[in-house]
């Protein structure tokens, strides 16, 4: 955890690649004291190019990943490292990219958990935080035992987890080991807001799909997956997360077998491990193994269901396969989930892919909005869904009122736009496109609205500077850059030189 993340020249592994799918290589390295990555395609369609990193977040054990800014905006390197196929690919949300990707946000939730005191991202952006991005590399003794100031000035103790009620305590380890099929933040409370001893579902609710059984774990699953073993259902609150790890050390490699095994043997005795595979001491690798992550390419992760007949046990404790699926909120002790997480949580599953949720979020929707009239939310995912079945001035009053609720709604401004465009109030959609394009520019589609709305207004220079701004974001977008060379080479394009 402590070498979770720090300066990108710091733990820099030099490396290039060449993407098929795209014909882009990407090539990562040191050059005059700084690291770089750099992105480059022959052919037709040529363009190259660089970014500096600066930070990097993953230990290396599973992968690690390089920061870059752009315009005062934080992102994701297109490209990871994956330590256990010792080769760099594409990230998760890019392995089918046709282009070159350099707009993927770096999320609070990503380095919440990598790094420590981190500066959330000013209000109604994604990724844009203040510099430093964090105060300390890594993960510090802050995150798990609380202030430190009055340890450090007159040796105070700092909070000890055996001090707390077994729900506070495992919250500490759940809110970087556990991420559920959705993570609704509460009302005006964020996970980065979250202090140990505190109750974690105050600040956030995880919902888990049950019903659709995967084969394998999410790569972050591991509180989840603990929780369905028969080992914790059985011992209940005696078996937890520093039952088998000390979060302050590791075994060495040697020593793991010996180690893990004596985990196990607290709870079933020595004279269960004499006759148990007395000649075959390792634990895990027949109840533990490791699998492929069921949403992280490349990416093992220990099973931590601890299956007793791992090629032949179904996932104990869910449903069968035949049951219709449903979100739950987990642990099922925290209380059910509210009208506004299962929305919520649908509406994630849906841009995930889901092909069921849109249609689960529906059912949902009208009781949310009547629990949760003013909620920004779930007045947005509602106008969503209006706007879907052509309920096109119902959608406009409820973008309306989500604005009202939360002015910085990007969403709601985006969508609202559209609907004032398309009913000729052109200087309405302008001036919400442009409120939203301040606050996420990365999102090509928003500046493209913006260049041929001004396009439109025979606004030439303003339109090629929209365009400009979304290929400072996105360089390989072609509908950005085939208008702009249009507008470049063609002055009456747009029907004025202005």
């Amino acid at each position: 955890m402590a070498r979770a993340s720090g300066p990108a020249l710091k733990a820099l592994i030099p490396g290039e690649f060449l993407h098929q799918p795209s014909g882009v290589r990407y090539r990562i390295y040191e050059e005059n004291g700084k690291a770089w990555l750099s992105f480059e395609r022959d052919g037709a369609v040529p363009l190259k190019g660089r970014r500096e990193l600066l930070y990097f977040i993953g230990s290396g054990h599973r992968g690690r990943t390089y920061l870059f800014n752009e315009g005062g905006f934080t992102f994701e390197s297109p490209v990871n490292w994956y330590a256990q196929a010792k080769s760099w690919d594409m990230t998760p949300a890019y392995r089918s990219a046709t282009q070159i990707p350099l707009n993927l946000p770096t999320a609070a939730s990503c380095l919440y958990c990598h790094t420590s005191a981190f500066h959330p991202p000013f209000p109604g952006t994604e990724n844009k935080y203040a510099e430093p991005l964090f105060e300390d590399n890594g993960i510090t003794c802050e995150r798990c035992h609380g202030e430190s100031r009055a340890h450090a000035s007159n040796g105070t103790d700092m909070l000890k987890l055996v001090t707390l009620p077994a729900a506070k305590r495992d919250a500490i380890c759940m809110q970087c080991h556990l991420e559920g099929n959705a993570a609704i933040e509460q009302i005006g409370k964020h996970l980065y807001d979250f202090q140990p001893g505190e109750d974690v579902g105050q600040f956030v609710h995880y919902l888990v799909l049950v019903g659709d059984r995967n084969s394998n774990p999410r790569a972050v699953s591991q509180f989840e997956a603990l929780a369905e073993s028969a080992c914790k259902r059985k011992s209940g609150d005696a078996l937890h997360c520093t039952t088998c790890h000390d979060p302050h050390s590791s075994p060495r490699p040697e020593e793991r077998i010996a180690y893990y095994r004596s985990r196990c043997l607290n709870c079933h005795g020595e004279k269960f491990g004499k006759t148990h595979h007395a000649r075959t001491r390792d634990c895990t690798s027949c109840h533990m193994p490791r699998v492929i992550s069921s949403d992280v390419a490349h990416t093992q992760a220990t099973d931590h269901r601890i299956l007793r007949q791992p090629d032949g046990d179904v996932r104990s404790g869910l449903p069968s396969e035949k049951a219709q699926a449903k979100l739950v909120r987990f642990p099922a002790e925290a209380g059910p989930a509210t009208k506004r997480d299962l929305v919520l949580g649908w509406l994630a599953l849906s841009e995930a892919g889901n092909v069921t949720a849109e249609a689960e979020e529906s059912k949902i929707l009208p009781e949310a909005l009547k629990e949760y009239p003013h909620d920004s939310a779930i007045l947005s995912a509602y106008a969503y869904h209006e706007l879907r079945l052509n309920q096109v001035q119902h959608a406009k009053e409820l973008y309306e009122a989500a604005l009202a609720s939360d002015p910085l709604n990007t969403d709601a401004a985006v969508n609202l736009g559209v609907i004032e465009a398309q009913s000729g109030s052109v200087e309405k959609a302008r001036v919400l496109w442009q409120g939203a394009f301040e606050r996420v520019p990365w999102r090509s589609s928003v500046g493209m609205n913006l260049a041929r709305l001004s396009c439109n207004l025979a606004k030439r220079q303003e339109a090629q500077a929209y365009l400009r701004r979304v290929l400072q974001f996105s360089p390989d977008l072609a509908d950005a850059r085939k208008m702009l060379h249009d507008l470049e080479t063609q002055p009456d394009l747009c029907g004025s030189s202005r």
